[in-house]
């Protein structure tokens, strides 16, 4: 396919997204079911576009004054990809192309949308303009903006199996670097959009247990934990077991990880990910068995990645940040309440209570860690600056909300997801 086919593809795509309320990953695999003759160039840069478009959605229907998936779709070829009115409209032109440009459209894309509000600059949903602006003042466009990236692929070395020398040698014809933050981080940039998808899963060095893929930001929330050789730990929201993994090779399979989440699918992956891994310390607790943990008498460090609204994570998932309501966010409140609650009932004396969260909302995060601390439980706040020099030994970054209790990294400020974190300590 020809970049005008791509064009019409993407367009017809948006409108399904947009009319069904469906997950932009579900109707782009449809769509390649459907147009067998596409090969896997077309339907990376179709679904580059697709989701170059849900990326800057707001900005760009507040220039074209339309949220039709074309108008959205001609403002990304204009303003991301770089291509003029005139190419446009001569693409559109062409056999298999959206039509011809009207002089309307032509106007509206020469626009330079500077007097957007400053939700709309910033790509963010309406409602949430206020939440991001309690965080990042007049930082918020700016940080919006850098949430609507791009995301490249950061990878964890595996330290039980290999050094981060050999992870970027074995991975060195994908521009393999150093990654931010993290010293086991290594970072292949995102690919544009003539570019294939890199699937570094296929490669011998995965299948070794040599990395796991997991953003630099997540690697330092597990860093921060400073679990150690010979500790007992459990991590309650183990999901597909990331963090537990990364829990495992900081304690040299010295000590006990008890890994633990209340969805039995979301579990499912972590089995096949140890044995890769060469961990030896790490129990699995299916999700009927939480009266397991109980039954250990305390531990020292129980890690929390709580469930949350993703929007840390939405260079990785567009469509999500135009799906996500106010009812969910009450719903997620709830839901970390409670397993902060239960979570700090497992820590023993002197032990850390880990809060992390994939969101750069406020009231996903400090206000949780203040709602917390007011519930009593002779828990207090490590500032992060400490547990950063403790556990991870470099001089630590500046907080993204410009905090010193706990950590948010963001893509702007970091280069990496936005993540909180946030160690309290059990008297």
């Amino acid at each position: 396919m020809r970049l005008p086919g791509r064009v019409s593809a993407a367009i017809e795509i948006l409108t399904e997204i947009q009319d069904r309320h469906r997950p932009a990953s579900e109707a782009l695999k449809d769509w390649g079911k459907a147009h067998r003759f596409a090969g896997g160039g077309d339907r990376h840069a179709i679904g580059t576009l697709v989701y170059d478009t849900l990326r800057k959605r707001a900005s760009a229907a507040f220039r074209m004054k339309s949220e039709g998936a074309r108008p959205l779709v001609l403002a990304t070829l204009h303003s991301q990809w770089q291509l003029s009115a005139d190419q446009i409209s001569a693409l559109a032109e062409e056999q298999h192309g959206p039509s011809k440009l009207t002089e309307a459209e032509r106007k509206l894309l020469s626009s330079d949308g500077d007097d957007a509000p400053a939700w709309a600059a910033a790509d963010i949903p309406e409602w949430l303009e206020p939440s991001f602006r309690q965080v990042f003042g007049e930082g918020l466009v700016p940080e919006g903006a850098a949430l609507s990236s791009r995301a490249p692929i950061d990878l964890r070395v595996n330290t039980l199996k290999a050094n981060r020398q050999q992870v970027q040698e074995a991975l060195q014809r994908f521009g393999a670097t150093a990654g931010p933050l993290s010293p086991l981080s290594v970072r292949i940039g995102a690919p544009g959009p003539e570019q294939r998808n890199i699937n570094v899963e296929a490669e011998p060095a995965h299948g070794l247990g040599w990395f796991e893929v997991q953003d630099s930001a997540s690697q330092v929330a597990a860093l921060m934990s400073g679990v150690r050789t010979g500790e007992t730990v459990a991590d309650i929201c183990a999901g597909a077991g990331g963090k537990t993994l990364a829990l495992a090779a900081m304690m040299e399979n010295g000590g006990r990880i008890f890994a633990h989440d209340r969805d039995r699918h979301r579990l499912r992956p972590i089995f096949e990910r140890i044995g890769r891994s060469g961990a030896t310390n790490i129990e699995v607790l299916a999700a009927e068995q939480s009266e397991k943990l109980a039954d250990q008498g305390g531990f020292d460090c129980v890690v929390i990645d709580a469930p949350c609204s993703g929007s840390g994570a939405w260079r990785r998932k567009p469509d999500a940040k135009w799906r996500f309501t106010d009812k969910q966010l009450t719903q997620r409140i709830g839901e970390q309440r409670e397993v902060l609650s239960r979570g700090a009932a497992l820590v023993k004396p002197g032990g850390r209570l880990v809060y992390i969260t994939c969101s750069v909302l406020p009231q996903e995060n400090t206000e949780q860690v203040t709602w917390f601390l007011q519930q009593g439980g002779g828990f207090s706040v490590v500032p992060y600056a400490t547990q950063w020099k403790n556990s991870i030994g470099s001089e630590p970054p500046v907080s993204a909300d410009g905090r010193d209790d706990g950590l948010l990294l963001s893509p702007r400020c970091h280069g990496t997801d936005g993540f909180f974190m946030t160690v309290l300590r059990k008297a």
